[in-house]
């Protein structure tokens, strides 16, 4: 399964990200990227583990990306490879995008979109969406270029958007596919398991199907696709952080037979 992450706040982006991409290493993956956006928006993709991503950021002189997403990609539509690993970017170098999910109509929406003179460089069914953003951009914000995008998208998806235009803002949003955002002190951040976040903060809201969230670093808005104002509940997360981890451990099954060995062990010895 993909794995989605994203953050705004007050510290470097870049190695927030990379931290939460590998608590989601455990879903499986075969690339790895990331989108950093500060007025200027910067992208980098690999093929293979995120330590190879990892090798390739310069974190002291990304320091001062203080927004951005992150994405681990396991391949349905495109083979593995630099280009078809998230994120996605428009044309214009302006917005990337990662995706988790399958667009069911990602062939119309590309004829469309190569009709309207786009460039489609990867075989995912991922880049459109990032492409009709772009489209609608031109004349609508952020958040509703998403809305609108939205409208026009069958299948499932899980998504977060960043724009230089925006920067500081993260749109999310799912029909689908898991998302969940963490609310920190003058920091956000979104990812598709909880397992991202609760190294930053407990408090917590699970965002619904056909809803887009809005975030900045000190507060978001909820609506769903048709631009109503939603209501959402802040939960707090109860789970040790020691739950996911591999304590040292080289997979999550080791982990997994040596705790439940010690479960065996613990128990009486019970006379047949």
């Amino acid at each position: 399964m993909c794995g989605i992450i994203g953050y705004t706040g007050e510290r470097g982006a870049a190695e927030i990200i990379i931290n939460g991409l590998k608590r989601l290493e455990y879903r499986g993956y075969d690339s790895a990227g990331i989108a950093l956006v500060d007025g200027s928006l910067y992208v980098e993709k690999k093929l293979g583990k995120i330590a190879e991503l990892e090798h390739a950021l310069d974190f002291p002189a990304l320091g001062h990306f203080k927004a951005g997403i992150g994405h681990t990609r396991w391949a349905t539509h495109g083979a593995p490879s630099d280009i078809n690993a998230h994120p996605h970017s428009s044309c214009d170098g302006r917005i990337a995008l990662a995706h988790n999910g399958i667009i069911e109509n990602y062939q119309a929406i590309k004829k469309m979109l190569l009709d309207k003179g786009h460039r489609i460089v990867s075989a995912t069914d991922t880049e459109v969406v990032v492409h009709m953003i772009e489209y609608y951009n031109q004349s609508h914000s952020l958040a509703a270029s998403v809305m609108l995008a939205l409208q026009k998208v069958e299948g499932t998806f899980g998504i977060a958007v960043v724009s230089k235009d925006e920067p500081g803002v993260i749109i999310a949003a799912r029909r689908g596919s898991p998302l969940i955002m963490g609310l920190g002190e003058n920091e956000m951040i979104i990812a598709s398991d909880a397992s991202a976040i609760v190294e930053h903060t407990r408090k917590v809201i699970y965002i619904d199907d056909n809803e887009i969230i809005e975030i900045r670093k000190d507060g978001f808005k909820s609506y769903d696709l048709k631009k109503n104002v939603k209501s959402k509940k802040v939960e707090d997360i109860d789970w040790d952080i020691g739950l996911i981890e591999k304590q040292g451990f080289e997979h999550f099954m080791l982990k997994e037979i040596y705790e439940l060995s010690l479960i065996h062990i613990s128990e009486p010895t019970r006379p047949y």
